[in-house]
């Protein structure tokens, strides 16, 4: 099974952070993302939105990270990362969603701006940043994880852009639980890094 990842992608490192916790084996394929590898052959023809990561696993090709979560976690790592029952399931779900959508156009969105010199409106994605992280803060008050009180695919989906937000100019000082559940995900066992994190 291979991933075509690129090592600064917080996108790619979900991937890379769910095998690693859920004991999954990975051939992981560097992409040579500056001279725009991922949107010539053989890649574009794998994934034809010219994005990374893509994950092939024999026939089954997939882009987007969240897809790849449910895919490894539903396939190889079992109910504990994803439940089968609707419940759980839709609890760890919309946690993916956030994660595209708040956290990735908020802390993930800024540190493009600062970290990769994307053209992006950067005072929005300041605040849209400055609505999700409380908003995650207050959850993580109540909860020592983001859904069904143990690590599922949800925490693995929104901690890598919301740990790199300082990437980003988005201080963490503020935000204590948030602090402190990531260092829950850092403190589990068969945890990888990732630059920044």
């Amino acid at each position: 099974m291979k991933l075509y990842d690129l090592e600064l992608s917080g996108n790619c490192y979900k991937v890379r952070l769910l095998a690693a916790l859920a004991g999954i084996p990975l051939d992981i394929v560097a992409v040579d993302f500056m001279a725009g590898e991922h949107k010539k052959p053989p890649l574009i023809d794998l994934n034809p939105w010219g994005e990374i990561p893509i994950l092939v696993d024999g026939d089954v090709v997939l882009r987007d990270s969240q897809a790849i979560l449910v895919y490894l976690a539903a396939k190889y790592a079992g109910e504990t990362w994803l439940p089968k029952d609707p419940a759980g399931m839709a609890t760890v779900v919309q946690w993916l969603s956030t994660s595209a959508n708040e956290v990735q156009n908020g802390p993930g969105a800024a540190r493009l701006v600062d970290k990769f010199g994307f053209a992006l409106d950067k005072a929005d994605t300041l605040r849209r940043a400055a609505r999700i992280l409380p908003l995650i803060e207050a959850h993580l008050a109540r909860h020592a994880w983001l859904a069904l009180d143990r690590p599922t695919i949800a925490d693995c989906a929104v901690m890598p852009y919301v740990a790199l937000a300082p990437e980003g100019g988005v201080l963490l000082a503020d935000f204590p639980n948030i602090r402190q559940w990531i260092a829950r995900i850092k403190a589990l066992p068969g945890f990888v890094a990732m630059p920044g994190v």
